[in-house]
């Protein structure tokens, strides 16, 4: 691919004045636009990435907006924000019994929220030895006037048994192969995500693969070059979030990235419960276009790297 080359041209002082007259007057034609009218949205990107070794969990939830028709996302500031953590008891399954971990935004204007640790007498940070499966986690902001929450359980996934470098190429003979191996956990319905970095992922279930070593490449182009070295990711997924992840791949497959400018047809598990005293309602009824963008996920993560070669 040949970018920003620019053709280098010789020519007499005269001449210079005449293509400058020229296109002078030729290329000041103003084409206007109507963009359509959008409304912003708040986007949440809240995948919580779990490595069981860790003390606490690494919360971090990153809050954007939207602004007009093609500009990026800019930083926003939520009103509060917490984390709702707890299991069903055993006794009464509908009744969950839920501890509360405050977020607060460390550096101002950075939109990122974490545990508060240093503004309550409460370490708010979430241990790991405390969660499994049976674990849902609740997000609850406010932002401008609105109150979104979404629900996830804690997803674990299964290691990456083998990442290494392999000789093929896909379209370019610049193309890097790497050959990732995992082993699916039997009897049962599993989803992943994988992240190559550089804002490629790709989501994959079993159902072509139940309780068998699999192996596929994937390529990267000219990002890789020798000595670079290379992180791959596979993140535990439940359906909802595998059928996110896939649906959101394929819309933004040639717009950098799948956080950079999230699609607006694609909606995540936050929702506007603004009003709302029941916990349990999470269908937005009687508000369907009011919704944020994003999505907020509580995830085991197994992570690889190797240096290209």
């Amino acid at each position: 691919m040949i970018e920003n080359i620019k053709p280098h041209i010789t020519f007499k002082e005269p001449f210079l004045l005449l293509v400058f007259i020229f296109f002078s007057g030729s290329c000041e034609e103003v084409v206007d636009v109507d963009l359509p009218e959008t409304e912003t949205r708040l986007i949440i990107n809240g995948i919580v990435r779990i490595n069981q070794d860790d003390e606490f969990l690494p919360i971090r939830i990153e809050a954007t907006e939207t602004t007009s028709f093609f500009d990026e996302p800019v930083v926003t500031q939520l009103d509060d924000a917490v984390i709702l953590v707890g299991e069903p008891d055993p006794d009464n399954p509908d009744n969950l019994n839920l501890g509360v971990s405050v977020l607060r935004e460390y550096q101002a204007g950075t939109g990122i929220y974490e545990p508060d640790t240093i503004g309550n007498d409460v370490d708010e940070r979430i241990p790991t030895a405390f969660i499994n499966p049976n674990t849902v986690f609740y997000l609850i902001v406010e932002h401008k006037g609105k109150r979104y929450a979404g629900i996830t359980n804690y997803v674990p996934t299964v290691p990456i048994d083998k990442l290494e470098q392999g000789d093929e190429t896909l379209f370019d003979e610049d193309d890097t192969e790497v050959k990732i191996t995992i082993t699916d956990t039997p009897d049962k319905k599993n989803y992943y995500v994988f992240d190559f970095g550089f804002g490629e992922f790709l989501a994959l279930d079993d159902q072509f693969i139940d309780g068998q070593e699999f192996e596929f490449s994937y390529f990267y182009d000219s990002e890789t070059e020798t000595g670079n070295t290379i992180a791959v990711s596979i993140l535990g997924a439940d359906q909802q979030f595998f059928n996110y992840m896939d649906l959101l791949v394929e819309q933004t497959e040639d717009t950098g990235g799948i956080f950079e400018t999230p699609s607006g047809t694609v909606r995540g598990n936050m929702f506007d419960v603004t009003g709302l005293d029941n916990i349990e309602i999470f269908d937005n009824a009687g508000r369907p276009e009011s919704f944020p963008l994003g999505y907020f996920a509580v995830v085991q993560e197994f992570k690889q790297t190797l240096i290209v070669e």
